[in-house]
């Protein structure tokens, strides 16, 4: 049987000075890890089992209590020798870099996610580098690409015909920008269409040109102007219905103090009534309740088949592919943000004063730069 290794016998002081230097956790983390090392033999703890605790190896675990046996204390504080840092192999980097990449969990660690104190402790332990500094492993992993970051949400589209819907609303947009020659049947208008809202009363955030302010402030000059607090709201809220022709590349918006079933098809009938009836329209919406046919209520599938319009849906969750997203962005800049309208008569006016600007300068293409940086950011 192999002979056990274990610290040497140490007094009273130095078992306090151990503790303290665990307790305490500041300073070199490597001096914190022996130290850790050290004290749990002097416990009575085996070898393997401090190699567990620890999160390291055996062989590193009985390195440690012997350089403690033979030099003290000061074998507990690592002696870096200045000059160049090291420099890591490519196939160290690639490694680093992909242990930095996977889950603690992989490794059987009973933790989440790394953090570079146990990161740096892991590669030595499993023998990827002999030793590395924290920030060494931070200017290395920031040299390959790999950042700390935040975790993301990404929400997929279960819909079983996501195929077929995206490729419908592709050719309808294609059609739209004169790309593919259209066929008997196929739609000579197209609409895009959504609900913006809610539009509360309320200040929104915004910005403005205003004078800088200084140490020194010039007592004549007016004060910044400042959003007063709202703690009720008690005037309710509006909805924007919205439609964006496509072929004119016009805006339309009609503010209703509902988002149902009802207020929908009124503002389809508004549509409908821009071009004559022979004239075939597709609307290009999304899945929310009211602009569906269902089984109690197939009142949008019947107004829709008795009025020469087709409803191209697009798949669920994926509304992104509604171009009439992007409008809504310059909409928000131009009549929303800074602003703190008095009533719904008030926001409104400005809302549909602005679609018209909008619509009467789309051929402005300096004016059409100016919307279309807003739509952008």
């Amino acid at each position: 049987m192999a002979e056990r290794v274990r610290v040497r016998g140490i007094d009273d002081d130095e078992g306090r000075r151990l503790l303290r230097i665990v307790r305490k956790g500041t300073g070199s983390m490597v001096t914190w890890r022996r130290a850790q090392m050290v004290l749990l033999s002097a416990q009575g703890m085996p070898v393997v089992k401090i190699a567990e605790v620890t999160f390291t190896s055996e062989d590193r675990g009985r390195d440690v209590i012997h350089n403690f046996n033979a030099d003290g204390f000061d074998s507990l504080y690592p002696k870096y020798k200045g000059g160049r840092p090291k420099t890591f192999t490519l196939p160290e980097r690639r490694e680093i870099k992909k242990i930095a990449k996977s889950k603690p969990a992989e490794h059987r660690l009973p933790f989440s996610t790394w953090s570079l104190t146990k990161l740096a402790d892991f590669l030595a332990a499993e023998g990827v580098v002999d030793d590395i500094s924290h920030e060494c492993l931070r200017i290395l992993l920031r040299e390959e690409g790999v950042s700390f970051q935040r975790i993301k949400t990404w929400k997929t589209s279960r819909d079983p015909d996501y195929a077929a819907k995206k490729a419908r609303v592709e050719h309808l947009y294609a059609l739209a920008d004169g790309e593919v020659i259209p066929e008997d049947g196929e739609p000579d208008v197209i609409f895009c269409l959504d609900e913006f809202g809610p539009l509360n009363l309320m200040p929104h955030p915004g910005q403005q040109w205003a004078e800088r302010g200084g140490r020194h402030k010039d007592p004549d000059r007016e004060p910044r102007p400042r959003r007063r607090a709202t703690y009720t709201r008690p005037h309710g809220v509006r909805h924007l219905f919205a439609a964006y022709d496509l072929g004119k590349d016009k805006l339309y918006g009609h503010i209703k103090p509902k988002k149902n079933r009802t207020s929908f098809l009124e503002f389809c009938r508004y549509l409908r009534t821009l071009y004559p009836p022979q004239t075939r329209i597709a609307i290009v919406l999304d899945n929310f309740s009211p602009h569906l046919t269902t089984q109690k209520d197939a009142g949008v599938g019947n107004w829709a088949a008795a009025n020469n319009v087709e409803l191209a849906y697009t798949p669920t969750n994926s509304s992104w592919l509604n171009r009439i997203e992007a409008q809504f962005t310059a909409l928000r800049y131009f009549t929303l943000d800074g602003t703190d309208h008095a009533s719904h008569k008030d926001q409104g006016s400005m809302i549909r004063r602005y679609i018209i600007w909008r619509n009467r300068h789309a051929a402005d293409q300096r004016l059409r730069e100016v919307v279309d940086r807003a739509n952008v950011a």
